[in-house]
């Protein structure tokens, strides 16, 4: 094997993860081990997915040593592990072929009939939703999705079924990769810039993604850029617009979820209820359903498996209710994931929306802080963080005050607070919240703990 061949894992391997304790390396090596092969990992420090990783078979060492890589036929390895690593060293000195993942996760793909999910916003919950239709179909999926699926209790799973169900990155490219003969993109907005050099190039890399997809394309819409990248043969859209292939109409929304009618020409309508709120759900369900019976899955399974669709952690996940206040944390950290996860939470029955907001990464902001401007609309109150950097360095210049800043240049009727560190945070909002209020956290960074170390706090109010 040469240092970068693709590996055939149609037969048993031995295989060396490093970084498995991350979640996207233990998702891969959870199914390699349930494919059958013999998987070892390596990681920095213990944690829970690691036992769990043992549980399944997988030989676990915590630190990095050249040895832990044993008699490996070839390594894999996290975009967090570099070159210099003493086993990445060790794989290079011995000529063992050292790959990314998105090199393992391709030839995962071509062992089973793989549906690539991409998009800007909604990969995780529309890759779970499609697993779960899927399931309920009796069609035993596999899937390596984003988030752990609630009703499984796991992000991966390698089933007797012919389909394997995959989130697409495009933040580094990497969706081009994934051999595939269904896709959906969810929709298509400016994100990734400075990996992908520029907005069109990163519309070409959507426009050849589905180009080299091998059968049908499920696009949204109702966006313009979906719009823009949806002229090509094995396209179907899929949106509100009444020219869509299909069509969602009747949307009915509360804070307990979202109802809709889904209908494609002659052959298909179905009425789905969610138990989830936000229009950005619905479109997400409409996508997993319109894919799933695509693939083979039967209407009342579909209709079934959204009834009971739980949601995936992170998304309008709700954390706790003490002395009053409802905590929800969300993933969203681009302008319109922003924009509709707010729009999902006015639907609830609260005296105040109380926003949270931790922006991105240096790079992110600084490309994308200008389209936060109404962002917030709808917020009672708004506290903005600095930036989670993501392992980025610093930028002159860029703080998360740039999107305080142009959020108040639009005179909004509601109160900004910009309050950069963790400690300060938490004491405002202690001191803010009062019991009727709904706090809505938001981010890709750390912020999600920040619930429950304000809940703590409350309870030492009480006592």
């Amino acid at each position: 094997m040469g240092n970068k061949m693709t590996p055939d894992l149609s037969q048993p391997c031995k295989i060396h993860v490093l970084g498995v304790g991350g979640a996207g390396m233990s998702a891969i090596a959870e199914v390699l081990v349930s494919m059958g092969h013999t998987v070892t990992g390596s990681d920095l420090k213990e944690s829970a997915g690691l036992d769990r990783l043992r549980a399944l078979g997988v030989v676990v060492t915590v630190g990095h040593d050249a040895k832990n890589i044993g008699d490996s036929e070839f390594v894999t390895r996290s975009t967090a592990v570099p070159d210099s690593n003493v086993e990445c060293q060790e794989a290079f000195d011995r000529k063992i072929p050292l790959l990314s993942r998105a090199e393992v996760l391709a030839s995962i793909c071509q062992e089973r009939s793989t549906a690539v999910i991409t998009g800007t916003h909604g990969k995780t919950t529309t890759s779970s939703m499609l697993a779960l239709i899927l399931r309920a179909s009796g069609l035993e999926p596999s899937f390596i999705i984003g988030g752990d699926v609630n009703e499984v209790g796991t992000g991966a799973a390698w089933n007797n079924g012919q389909l394997f169900v995959v989130e697409g990155d495009e933040s580094d490219g990497s969706f081009l990769m994934l051999p595939r003969d269904f896709a959906v993109v969810t929709n298509f907005e400016a994100d990734h810039l400075e990996h992908h050099g520029g907005y069109t190039a990163l519309e070409h890399a959507f426009e050849r993604f589905i180009e080299e997809t091998n059968g049908p394309v499920i696009v949204g819409t109702d966006d313009e850029g979906g719009k823009k990248i949806s002229n090509y043969e094995n396209v179907i859209t899929l949106g509100m617009d009444p020219f869509s292939d299909w069509q969602i109409t009747e949307v009915k929304e509360n804070w307990t979820g979202t109802s809709f009618r889904l209908n494609y020409g002659k052959e298909y309508d179905l009425n789905i209820d969610l138990p989830i709120p936000g229009i950005h759900n619905v479109k997400n369900a409409a996508c997993a359903a319109a894919l799933g019976l695509t693939a083979g899955a039967s209407p009342e399974s579909t209709i079934e498996a959204l009834k009971t669709f739980a949601g995936v952690a992170r998304r309008f996940e709700i954390r706790g209710k003490v002395a009053g206040i409802t905590f929800i944390d969300d993933y969203a950290h681009l302008p319109t994931e922003v924009s509709t996860t707010i729009s999902a939470a006015r639907v609830g029955n609260w005296n105040r929306l109380i926003s949270v907001f931790q922006p991105h990464r240096y790079s992110r902001i600084e490309a994308l802080w200008e389209t936060f401007k109404h962002s917030f609309d709808g917020s009672d109150l708004l506290f903005v963080t600095d930036i989670y950097s993501s392992g980025e360095k610093p930028r002159a210049g860029i703080s998360g005050a740039l999107i305080a800043d142009v959020v108040a240049s639009t005179n909004p009727p509601f109160e900004i607070r910009y309050i950069p560190r963790r400690l300060d945070l938490i004491d405002a909002l202690v001191n803010e919240l009062t019991e009727g209020d709904c706090c809505l956290t938001m981010g890709a960074g750390d912020l999600t703990s920040l619930p429950d170390e304000i809940q703590v706090e409350l309870r030492k109010e009480d006592g």
